[in-house]
């Protein structure tokens, strides 16, 4: 059996994994609708402002589970770090499969808080680096995770894709300690599973 501090981890990497798919803004679409895939116009925005907003549109899609509207943000050859030791997920396909597969064990809806984004270009290559704070349902009970992210772009055309996504999941000092205290600050999920590698 799986001891409860393991559990913890296991479900907090799942968590740090599901996050570093970060993407768009989702659009409330109506079921017989196609989803625009197509990238937003630039406007000659600056490369900061438009990452920023990508970021945005992406967590937005996250959180109503859009991976379709996700997609439009990452390469199709992005490079997913988890925060467990397990290989890098490569492929924006084989993402979406596991993520898809990871969403099923949490009820209701998602809802992440990004918080302190800087944000950086040289050239065709960015980077931008956030807080987050995920919140959710799991096995009933309230779940939180805290974290950060780091996202690389390239310009492929007019749009700025996300090529590298690493995302790791901030541990509180109370899971290190007494066993209660854990327990009362976090409700741990029972059984937990760690994501299935690609």
């Amino acid at each position: 059996m799986i001891s409860r501090s393991a559990g913890m981890r296991c479900l907090a990497a799942f968590i740090t994994f599901l996050l570093v798919s970060s993407a768009a803004a989702a659009q409330k679409k109506k079921k017989n609708q196609p989803v625009d895939t197509s990238p937003m116009p630039t406007m000659n925005m600056p490369v900061p402002d438009q990452i920023d907003r990508n970021i945005g549109e992406m967590l937005g899609a996250f959180q109503a589970g859009n991976i379709e509207a996700m997609h439009k943000y990452y390469s199709d050859s992005a490079v997913f770090i988890r925060s467990t030791y397990e290989p890098p997920v490569v492929g924006w396909q084989n993402y979406a499969a596991l993520m898809q597969q990871q969403r099923a064990a949490f009820q209701g809806g998602m809802g992440v808080i990004r918080r302190n984004t800087s944000i950086y270009s040289r050239g065709e290559v960015a980077w931008a680096s956030y807080q987050w704070q995920f919140d959710s349902m799991y096995n009933g009970k309230p779940y939180s995770a805290r974290g950060q992210t780091t996202l690389v772009f390239t310009k492929e055309g007019d749009n700025w894709l996300i090529v590298h996504n690493h995302t790791s999941q901030i541990f509180d000092a109370s899971m290190c300690g007494d066993q209660t205290q854990t327990q009362q600050a976090q409700p741990a999920p029972q059984n937990p599973t760690a994501p299935p590698k690609p």
